[in-house]
């Protein structure tokens, strides 16, 4: 339900199981009595809302549809404002939600430190009293002051624990605070669209200054800017995902310190302890005694010391038993908040973003003009991917070009150097035949002229052939 507080005039969202009761405004920090009826919703509003929505466009009863048009296109000084508001936006630092100023927390821990010690110091017991006759004011001041190192480094990790826990429970409670705005009023509109979301920013921009900066107002701004500016749901639908992915992320990790001290405090108990042991059995020297009660005494001693070591164990694991209880339940609390804020953006805000695409919610014009952006940035994706791969195109064009070019010349060069070898190689064998031709051509000329040298010395002589007779087996039958 939607509720007013007379005193800041805050708009509050307050969850209709809450009437009847005394809540706080998250304005000015005044107790406010809700309604134990309850507030009505206005008709013609879906009724789990329980939020109102009255339609800011639509002209009085029995008013002309001109007139109403006219009234609907005609620019107010509310809109010029709201013009003006948009150019001057800019955000506002954010500060860490979960995680405390840690000078801040380590000051109030030694400080409580402190107080703590002087408390306890006026009962520490005197010197020589048994443990046995301490009370217990005495013996838990033996706790801390028996290993007064060890005891008063636990004390200090404890109550440096406890001051996170307690700035954490402050930046806690400043969350749930900015959960009972109503970040969305239902008078600008029951629908987010791209003509009043604007106004929605405008509003938080309106919001209380120290509440103004918190996880759910800074998720709900970015988202809102983000569907100004793209006019998309799914794009908003990622960006909130990822948001709480981040919050989920940081507040896990502003629990690091708080779980080394968990992890330190029992294992300083255990050192002390180990000290005191070591103290204790060194302690044990029965050389030269002879009579039974110095044994018995120095036994006494010996079991005292034992039971001081393991003092030192007793007060870690109390102290961490203590702090781990606080440390779960903050914990578990901010992961509450967290879903919290998951819930109301999927719940709340993304069902109210209207970008135009749905043709059951959006207009007719919304719906052309998300064809025409889904068309113009489809046409501008397919020009850049073919201008990408034009360039490729080309690029490789280019280097088939330059390797064609390269082997051109590379084969050309070969070819020339084995033309030239092989004229080089016919030149050689050519010459070489021309002059064994030339030798033989030389020698032949002498033959000739050796033989006509001979012919002309015989001139007109006879040559006589006498035939010889063989002599054998074989010269009668000749």
């Amino acid at each position: 339900m939607k509720f007013k507080c007379p005193t800041c005039e805050t708009q509050l969202n307050v969850e209709p199981e809450m009437a009847g009761k005394l809540v706080r405004c998250p304005g000015c920090d005044s107790k406010l009595q809700i309604p134990a009826g309850g507030l009505p919703a206005p008709s013609g509003l879906p009724s789990p809302s329980g939020l109102p929505a009255p339609d800011l466009t639509s002209a009085p009863a029995g008013a002309p549809a001109s007139e109403a048009e006219e009234h609907s296109q005609a620019p107010t000084a509310a809109d010029l404002l709201v013009e003006q508001n948009r150019n001057a936006r800019g955000g506002w630092e954010e500060s860490d939600p979960t995680n405390p100023n840690p000078m801040l927390a380590f000051g109030i821990g030694f400080v409580v430190f402190l107080v703590w010690i002087g408390v306890l110091y006026p009962f520490k017991a005197p010197d020589g009293t048994a443990a046995a006759n301490y009370t217990v004011m005495q013996f838990i001041a033996s706790l801390f002051f028996k290993h007064a190192l060890v005891s008063f480094t636990n004390t200090l990790f404890f109550t440096w624990s406890m001051a996170i826990l307690y700035l954490k429970l402050q930046k806690l409670n400043h969350q749930k605070k900015a959960l009972l705005l109503d970040v969305l009023p239902w008078e600008i509109g029951s629908e987010i669209n791209r003509d009043n979301v604007g106004q929605f920013i405008d509003h938080l921009y309106r919001l209380p200054h120290r509440l103004r900066d918190s996880m759910m107002v800074n998720r709900i701004r970015k988202a809102l800017e983000l569907f100004e500016v793209k006019q998309n749901t799914g794009d908003v639908t990622n960006m909130l995902s990822s948001q709480s992915d981040i919050d989920g992320m940081r507040i896990g990790g502003s629990f690091s310190q708080l779980k080394a001290f968990l992890w330190a405090i029992p294992i300083l108990g255990f050192i002390g302890t180990v000290i005191g042991l070591s103290h204790a059995i060194s302690g044990m020297n029965f050389a030269g005694m002879s009579d039974l009660k110095e044994i018995t005494n120095t036994l006494g001693n010996v079991t005292g010391g034992l039971g001081t070591a393991f003092d030192a164990t007793l007060l870690g694991l109390v102290f961490a038993l203590a702090l781990n209880f606080p440390l779960n339940a903050m914990t578990k609390a901010e992961d509450d908040c967290l879903n919290d804020i998951d819930a109301f953006c999927n719940e709340v805000l993304l069902p109210r973003l209207n970008d135009g695409g749905s043709i059951a919610g959006g207009s007719t014009e919304g719906i052309m003009d998300t064809l025409v952006k889904a068309v113009a940035n489809s046409q501008k994706e397919f020009l850049i991917d073919l201008n990408t791969l034009s360039a490729r195109l080309m690029e490789q064009a280019a280097n088939l070009d330059r390797r064609a070019t390269e082997h051109q010349a590379r084969v050309d060069r070969e070819f020339a150097t084995a033309l030239t070898i092989m004229r080089e190689k016919m030149t050689d064998a050519v010459t070489e035949n021309v002059n064994k031709t030339s030798e033989y051509i030389r020698a032949l000329s002498s033959g000739i002229q050796s033989l006509n040298g001979v012919l002309s010395q015989l001139g007109e002589k006879q040559i006589l052939i006498h035939q010889v007779k063989k002599k054998g087996w074989f010269s009668r039958s000749e």
